[in-house]
């Protein structure tokens, strides 16, 4: 028979090893377990195989150290011009200091969920419609900065604060869209206006640069024109008889041609000065043989030579 010594032994040995037992904690990575003895916080067990004092030490919490997730759920944000929005977004954050995280706020989640939720409000609302709908990394921006130096005292860090919908009614919508169409069909007028206004002004001024060189033309004719007058009139000045048989030659000799190429003319007049022009003709003559000299027979008859244009009884 056993006897109450044999008995007494191997139950002490089961209650030394459900000691050691109990006082092993094997912290897995990512978290931290504050521990309390006798109820007060004494230090943070970090991941790895940990030894506290069974019955006297107790785990206070086990803080996820790892950067989490909160969803923000949607809720209505009056803006600064009154209008009704819909939002939601996302909260990112991570602990940093676990006992701060477990003993200076009560719910931490609930705590950051309801931060992030007000300072929507207050950041959206002092905004208007158009720049809370066109300046959302702003707003990202500011809400990251405000619940970032609240939550601070939490040993916490929050790493990102995101609105991920931002939904007016349906009837601010349409209005939205047709201010947009009103806007883009302006904004069409503005350049049309404006491009047949850079199209008239390169027009005019083409005008003005093609009237300013028909001047300037007119204008070297013009002195050219003076300029034979001039040297005629010297000629005259001097008593040179057949400078001005030449020049009286040329003028009858260049109406006569303008009158000759005219397209509706079939028969042309000759006036009954015609032999002025032949006098003149003569003068012109009586230059070339002062100039050249006495040339032959032959040459002289070849130059003078009238050529004869015979018309068919077609025309």
């Amino acid at each position: 028979m056993f006897s109450g010594f044999d008995i007494i032994i191997p139950a002490l040995v089961v209650l030394v090893l459900l000691v050691i037992f109990t006082g092993i904690k094997t912290v897995p990575q990512g978290f931290n377990y504050p521990v309390e003895r006798f109820g007060r916080y004494t230090r943070t067990l970090a991941p790895g195989l940990n030894i506290i004092i069974p019955f006297v030490d107790r785990i206070g919490a086990k803080m996820n150290m790892m950067e989490q997730v909160l969803d923000v759920p949607t809720q209505e944000v009056i803006t600064r011009d009154n209008a009704i929005v819909a939002v939601d977004g996302v909260a990112f954050y991570q602990v940093l200091n676990a006992p701060q995280a477990a003993y200076q706020v009560s719910g931490l989640q609930n705590a950051i969920l309801n931060l992030t939720m007000t300072n929507i409000r207050s950041v959206m609302g002092s905004m208007d419609l158009d720049e809370l709908l066109s300046n959302r990394d702003t707003i990202n921006e500011r809400l990251l900065r405000i619940v970032d130096e609240a939550a601070s005292p939490w040993g916490i860090k929050m790493t990102r604060v995101e609105i991920k919908d931002i939904n007016p009614p349906a009837n601010l919508v349409e209005s939205m869209a047709r201010q947009m169409m009103a806007e883009r069909n302006k904004r069409a007028q503005i350049l049309e206006a404006e491009g047949l206004k850079q199209a008239q002004v390169l027009e005019a001024e083409g005008r003005r640069e093609a009237a300013f060189r028909d001047a300037e033309a007119r204008e070297r004719a013009a002195e050219a024109e003076a300029k034979a007058t001039q040297v005629v009139s010297e000629a005259i000045a001097k008593g040179d008889l057949q400078a001005i048989n030449y020049f009286v030659a040329q003028k009858y000799t260049d109406a006569l041609a303008k009158v000759a190429s005219a397209t509706n003319s079939k028969i042309v007049m000759m006036p009954l000065e015609a032999s002025s022009l032949i006098g003149s003709l003569g003068g012109i003559g009586a230059i070339a043989k002062e100039v050249f000299g006495d040339a032959p027979a032959g040459t002289q008859r070849q130059a003078y030579r009238t050529p004869v244009v015979r018309q068919d009884d077609n025309q």
